[in-house]
């Protein structure tokens, strides 16, 4: 395992862990920072001290979030290791605000005196906290050096792929990850081109609309991409056609069975329990139809859907949106 293998540990309270997986899944979307999370990273039945105390040794940076009830006995004593450790190396410590966070909070001495990050309410004068925390974390300002995960090799080969888009996104990267079969990279770039295609940005999610309205030149370059480089095992067109095999329609409806059935194929539930986005496996040994599934409200990496019928509709929904505008593109 890489001794980088993150840019930043994310030490938080667990009642602010919602808003800290937002901030997390934005850092991996839109500025390529891959954060240390524990509800991402650390297995269940192994105890969690050995690994944070890995991560004290080796990571870049760490983000100390503060909410509106502040720092934790058991936080304080993780930044103190964090410090101690991160003195030694000159590594920095930020502090960040949440939203709803105190009007005058009450920082730990050995935090006060660091430049903090703010995600208060905002005036005319006040820094962008994206711009702050992401210098804070790289050394960097956002936009001085772009921040550009390389792209596999590509051969004369690939050259030949369409990749057409009525909004001009450019599909060359998606195309090149799939081609090397970096599965799970290219399911976060689905992501990144599709809303981009919808007029967003990374972090944004889709609605109704947008997904039932999604550009079919755009939809068919995608979809075409994923079978060819699977092998016909990925794809949106071949996730419809087992939803459609089960019993399930694109006429607006909600039938749970189908709905159901269809999870348990392509492997996004077991027994009728959903799945975290970081339990696949993210190869081609998964079920067929497993991916892409990135794009999805639901499947954003680090929620869970659960089975509870609000999650269920909302899940249903949305892919069954995408289901229902592939039908119309005769994707």
């Amino acid at each position: 395992m890489d001794k980088f293998e993150f840019d930043v540990f994310l030490c938080h309270k667990g009642e602010d862990k919602e808003t800290v997986i937002e901030i997390a899944h934005k850092l991996q979307a839109e500025y390529q920072i891959k954060p240390w999370l524990d509800e991402w990273e650390l297995q269940p039945g192994l105890p969690w001290q050995p690994e944070l105390e890995r991560q004290i040794q080796n990571i870049k940076s760490a983000a100390v979030f503060i909410g509106q009830s502040g720092i934790v006995p058991w936080q304080e004593e993780e930044i103190h290791g964090f410090l101690r450790e991160f003195n030694r190396r000159k590594c920095p410590v930020i502090p960040v605000l949440l939203p709803n966070a105190a009007q005058k909070p009450e920082l730990p001495v050995f935090l006060a005196g660091r430049t903090w990050v703010d995600f208060r309410s905002q005036s005319r004068n006040y820094t962008d906290p994206w711009i702050t925390l992401v210098q804070g974390i790289t050394g960097k300002k956002p936009g001085t050096t772009p921040i550009i995960l390389p792209s596999p090799p590509r051969t004369p080969e690939l050259e030949k792929d369409d990749l057409s888009s009525e909004k001009g996104i450019d599909y060359t990267r998606l195309r090149d990850l799939l081609a090397a079969k970096r599965w799970k990279e290219a399911d976060k770039e689905t992501y990144l081109v599709m809303i981009q295609a919808v007029g967003k940005k990374g972090g944004d999610y889709f609605t109704d609309d947008e997904l039932l309205n999604f550009p079919c030149t755009d939809l068919r370059t995608i979809d075409r991409l994923w079978v060819k480089y699977s092998n016909g095992h990925f794809g949106f067109s071949i996730q419809k056609e087992i939803y459609l095999s089960l019993g399930g329609k694109t006429d607006g409806k909600y039938y749970n069975k189908a709905w159901m059935k269809f999870g348990d194929r392509v492997g996004w539930s077991e027994n009728n329990s959903w799945l975290y986005y970081y339990d696949l496996t993210f190869e081609t040994s998964s079920p067929r139809g497993n991916l892409p599934l990135g794009w999805s409200r639901i499947f954003i990496p680090g929620y869970r859907a659960r089975v509870v019928r609000e999650w269920l509709v909302v899940g249903f929904g949305v892919v069954l949106r995408l289901f229902s505008r592939i039908e119309t593109c005769k994707v």
